[in-house]
């Protein structure tokens, strides 16, 4: 065991992989050189179908102990994973790890084959229950949590091989031409899927929308894609939207709201080339109505908002608040019609969003974002991937990289959730180390990073309700009472990886 600079007891190895433990957020250099899959000439300009999702596996080459991935474009809407591991299975294949770009509630479905070892190992977010089990020691299947930004570079760098990427195709061609912006299962951007499409060693684009050469406009061209496969359905397109996508009218929620805005506003960024993101959730939203009244207000015309992208952006562009909108994903139905028609609506890969290891990504260019949290400590670390039980229950997604990256990060949750303190003396679980994050803002008041001393003086002359982060752990833990730790077992069962490759955090096996 080594600890890493946050105090985190970090193992040597996990899962045969040998560990670096986090130091900071900017110092770890690439140490690999960029992943390519084998060159291919293909002799005939025919079809590529190979019939239905059993044939793909057979024509792929898929073995035991191999690697594949998967999109969540679809999120809770997505059968293609289930449907691909069910074939798997029945083909006799065992060993398999998933590197999808994330796992979701519906694919619950996963666990009676992660049971019989037909999956063996998870290189990718998880969402629910299977999380949750992994967390009480009732499955035995290491995780790997990576951001968005994180998993971009791992394929990249080639530290996850997959060898077979069965990518989502709601628009696809006989070529394997595709593009999430038409069709039954229309799902929008397809950043997650473009950097498997690239760097995985075979690719299959699976579709249940197959039209005429050619498929177009083109998302993922037909240079990468090696087998077409036709499907019945992709998954339920509905069941993208996985929270609230309406301003909140909750009194605790409109207050942080208030006060994230009068943070926004004291920080100087609300000016023409102003640059934004925020989540998707009714806090979220509301802080995002402030700041479009801001806009408004002061004519405003701001350079882009980013992310994943909901309809309320959608509105702020073809408002003519925002020039261009810079999606990795898209949260609703109305965000999926505008990136099909809207050549201001672009659609971006996960390696543009939020790779650390390139040239200069997106996340770079923000001004302020708006990020949640399930905890907060003193140290402005946040934690977003365990709950208040100890449980893995949820994604990275793109929080650790907006952090980085953007000027200003600011983290809205309300001070208490459930009769728990959200914030206390120390996370369960480091997800984003606090050093990148500028403000936390609850209903009982606003903290300001040490870093930030002229941010901090500017809302103290606002007279916004500026408080020390251990004055609002004190008064939340007056309240609550200072929660028991939760007991865990010696045995690592996940690791929580930083944007750059080290280990900011393990998930133990909580105690029964």
């Amino acid at each position: 065991m080594a600890r890493n600079s946050l105090g985190r007891e970090i193992p040597d190895t996990f899962a045969g992989r040998k560990l670096t433990p986090y130091a900071d957020p900017w110092s770890l250099q690439p140490h690999a050189e960029r992943s390519t899959r084998a060159i291919r000439r293909l002799t005939h300009n025919g079809s590529k179908l190979v019939g239905g999702l059993r044939e793909a596996v057979i024509a792929s080459g898929l073995k035991d102990g191999m690697t594949i991935s998967t999109h969540h474009s679809l999120r809770n809407g997505d059968s293609l994973l289930n449907d691909l591991v069910r074939e798997i299975d029945a083909l006799g294949i065992r060993d398999i790890k998933i590197a999808s770009s994330s796992i979701h509630v519906v694919h619950a479905e996963l666990i009676p084959y992660i049971k019989k070892g037909t999956i063996t190992g998870l290189e990718c977010g998880v969402n629910g229950p299977i999380g949750e089990l992994i967390s009480k020691g009732e499955l035995d299947c290491p995780i790997i949590v990576r951001s968005h930004g994180g998993r971009a570079r791992a394929l990249i760098c080639g530290e996850v091989p997959v060898d077979v990427a069965f990518l989502a195709a709601p628009c696809c061609d006989e070529y394997g031409n595709f593009n999430g912006y038409y069709g039954p299962s229309a799902c929008g951007s397809l950043g997650y899927a473009q950097v498997d499409a690239q760097h995985a060693h075979k690719v299959v684009a699976v579709t249940d929308n197959l039209v005429p050469f050619p498929a177009v406009p083109v998302g993922i061209p037909q240079t990468v894609v090696d087998f077409v496969a036709c499907v019945p359905s992709l998954g339920d397109p509905k069941k993208i939207v996985s929270s609230t996508t309406r301003i909140t009218t909750d009194p605790i929620g409109l207050q942080i709201a208030k006060y994230a805005a009068m943070v926004i506003r004291a920080s100087g960024y609300v000016k023409n080339g102003f640059s934004f993101q925020t989540g998707t959730g009714g806090i979220s939203l509301a802080v995002a109505e402030h700041v479009r009244d801001m806009m408004r207000k002061d004519k405003v015309k701001g350079s882009f908002g980013c992310g994943g992208i909901t309809g309320y952006f959608v509105d702020m562009l073809e408002e003519g608040l925002f020039e261009a909108l810079f999606d990795v994903q898209c949260f609703d139905l109305k965000a999926v019609e505008s990136i099909g028609r809207n050549r201001k609506h672009q659609e971006m890969t996960a390696g543009t969003y939020a790779n650390p290891f390139n040239c200069g990504s997106v996340v770079n260019r923000l001004d302020c974002a708006i990020l949640s949290a399930t905890e907060i400590d003193v140290d402005f670390n946040v934690n977003v991937n365990t709950e208040s039980m100890g449980y893995l229950l949820h994604n990275t997604g793109g929080h650790c990289d907006v952090a980085a990256g953007a000027k200003l990060a600011i983290v809205v949750a309300p001070a208490i959730r459930g009769r728990l303190p959200i914030v206390r003396d120390a996370v369960t679980t480091i997800t984003t180390p606090g050093e990148t994050v500028g403000v936390v803002v609850t209903e009982r008041g606003i903290a300001v990073n040490d870093r930030l001393p002229e941010l901090k003086a500017e809302l103290i002359r606002m007279r916004a309700p500026v408080k020390d982060i251990r004055q609002l752990r004190d008064e939340v833990y007056a309240i609550t009472g200072v929660p028991r730790p939760i007991e865990f077992d010696d045995k690592v069962v996940g690791l929580i990886e930083y944007r750059d490759g080290s280990i900011i955090d393990v998930v133990r096996q909580v105690r029964r």
